[in-house]
């Protein structure tokens, strides 16, 4: 059987780089900038 995580960069970066959490308006990015967070992702 095949572990769960098959790590591949581009992937992960389009499921969880910031592109892809500024793209829902209701995602991460934006609810931090209405926030007024300093920092929006890590």
């Amino acid at each position: 059987m095949k572990r769960t995580y098959q790590p591949n960069k581009l992937k992960a970066k389009k499921t969880h780089g910031f592109l892809a959490r500024k793209k829902a308006d209701t995602g991460v990015v934006a609810s931090r900038r209405k926030k007024q967070r300093k920092k929006l992702t890590k």
